[in-house]
């Protein structure tokens, strides 16, 4: 049965032997500790995502959609997440 709110089926438990299921949940543990890492070493992720958010909170487009291609486009966007990281680095000294 799909569950209509998430679009996926209902998580079936036995569907897995026992060791799948813990080799299952070691790829999900392995796989967030490097996302983690990666995060950690590209701060300009965070600058990217937090300026798109913060510029979407602000400005509350009708169409996220073309808002967010506009956003992520611009050939300024390089030069500005460049600037952010330096500053960081200069407030860090």
């Amino acid at each position: 049965m799909v569950d209509q709110r998430s679009g996926l089926e209902r998580l079936d438990v036995g569907s897995l032997r026992r060791d799948q299921q813990e080799k299952l949940l070691q790829f999900k543990i392995n796989t967030r500790i490097a996302n983690e890492r990666y995060l950690r070493s590209h701060k300009e992720v965070e600058l990217l995502l937090s300026g798109f958010l913060r510029e979407v909170l602000t400005e509350r487009p009708d169409n996220i959609r073309e808002f967010a291609a506009d956003y992520f486009t611009n050939p300024e966007l390089p030069k500005k997440i460049q600037q952010q990281l330096m500053e960081k680095l200069n407030q860090a000294v």
